[in-house]
């Protein structure tokens, strides 16, 4: 495998991505040139064609595309998103089964695997990642240094990067073998990291995990046990189980993209995701569940609903139904569905169905199905509008909302991060339309008007 280098040539395109029947090409035509410019047209196996502008750099050219929107960054083999028909696919498996049938762990296998795993391979894997759940004893130190009140994503981010500390000598990211047991360390220490920073805000000591319990119970556990005679309620762990499910992966998101680019460099793996939790700590990102609680406070009672759509409503009122359309999706997030019934779930588990937040949230999602103004904007319930609620019933405070996103989404920055240094690559290098100053000479201060 190549190392990164600022000029490498791009590898070649994956079989998947090869341009099918007769090669197409679009033309741009440039003022000054002879001639058009051709630029290859790759066809995907799902989703729009996308023109390489690769060689434009070559003549003198490149592209101005803020905030990427209409740039792939890569070719990738791991999630497909289609927002107009509101489909999140797994390696080819539609999230609404995954969460059904399946749970996070194997949904972590698949997104690292390419494929569903056998018994013995699934065995095998959730074995590997439970062994490496514990904390080193420098990174359980080091949370003492922080003071109670610190934010939850700051220590999450700075925890993370102290792996890269722990975990660095004899790391070989060109090998494959230390690509997974990298892969499987992170799933595996992430919801420790999470029950440990919960803990440490109310002022509880590290519990470590139990051999007798998966993935979701553990971390239920780690977070909420006094001791090992804290009962697991099956209900609240099929929940959180979902919840890490449906915010495994999500493509080439901004949080994605950074670990990424940061993986770009050959930088430690451990220092790549704790910028990828940096990134996601941003409220336009990962704190959208958070904003959803903020909101229906704000509204009150269900009594006020009306006063706040029509707040909603009005360009000149800064006030904004959160938890409703989405960046990608035109059409209903499939995540909100399945998270939707996982709400309910919960909320009559703990007997707490009648809650205002679910009656003014079920209320908002009426008007937002039924409203024209909600229709022609589609703006439909997004996986945040379901999952803060059904988070504050489980009892994670808010401010740890984004803590658990950063759990659920590991595997899926991990999946992206190997599958890119597993083949050839280029350090990421974005470029930039300058507007400032043209050349100037320097003026001696004692010149200077």
């Amino acid at each position: 495998m190549a190392k990164p280098t600022e000029g490498a040539a791009r590898g070649p395109i994956r079989s998947d991505k090869r341009e099918s029947g007769q090669a197409r090409h679009a033309r741009l035509y440039v003022n000054g040139l002879d001639r058009p410019i051709e630029l290859p047209i790759l066809k995907p196996s799902l989703g729009q064609d996308v023109i390489d502008i690769g060689r434009l750099t070559g003549k003198g050219y490149f592209t101005y595309d803020p905030g990427f929107v209409s740039t792939a960054s890569c070719d990738s083999n791991i999630t497909f998103i289609d927002g107009d028909a509101g489909t999140l696919l797994h390696r080819g498996y539609p999230i609404e089964q995954l969460a059904e049938q399946s749970d996070f762990l194997e949904l972590c296998y698949l997104l690292l695997h390419g494929g569903l795993p056998s018994a013995a391979d699934k065995a095998a894997f959730n074995a590997a990642v439970m062994s490496e759940r514990g904390v080193p004893d420098g990174v359980r130190a080091m949370i003492a240094q922080f003071s109670p009140g610190a934010h939850p994503m700051g220590i999450m981010t700075a925890l993370t990067g102290a792996l890269a500390a722990e975990y660095h000598e004899g790391l070989d990211i060109t090998d494959e073998a230390d690509r997974m047991a990298t892969a499987q360390r992170l799933i595996a220490k992430m919801p420790s990291l999470a029950a440990l920073t919960y803990r440490h805000g109310k002022g509880k000591g590290y519990l470590a995990p139990r051999d007798d319990l998966n993935y979701a119970e553990n971390f239920l556990y780690t977070t909420f046990a006094e001791d090992e005679n804290y009962e697991i309620n099956p209900v609240i762990a099929r929940a959180m189980d979902r919840i890490f499910m449906l915010h495994a992966d999500h493509e080439q998101n901004a949080s994605t993209s950074t670990v990424r680019l940061a993986g770009s460099t050959g930088t430690n793996p451990y220092s790549a995701i704790a910028a990828g939790i940096a990134a996601l700590w941003g409220p336009s990102h990962g704190g959208a569940n958070e904003a959803v609680l903020q909101m229906l406070a704000e509204i009150g009672s269900p009594e006020n609903i009306d006063t706040f759509v029509a707040k909603a409503k009005d360009k000149d009122d800064p006030f904004r139904i959160m938890g409703f359309g989405h960046r990608v999706y035109k059409n209903y997030d499939p995540r909100a569905k399945v998270m939707q019934e996982t709400c309910h779930e919960v909320l009559a588990e703990l007997g707490v169905e009648s809650d205002p937040m679910l009656v003014m949230a079920q209320r908002l999602e009426k008007i937002a199905l039924e409203d024209e103004y909600f229709i022609e904007r589609r703006l439909y319930p997004n996986v945040d509008f379901y999952s803060g609620i059904t988070l504050k019933a489980v009892g994670i405070p808010t401010e740890m909302f984004t803590v658990i996103f950063t759990t659920g989404r590991t595997p899926g920055w991990i999946a992206h991060w190997r599958e890119m240094v597993s083949e050839p690559y280029k350090i990421g290098r974005p470029r930039q339309l300058y507007l400032g100053q043209t050349k100037r000479d320097y003026v001696p201060i004692e010149h200077r008007p």
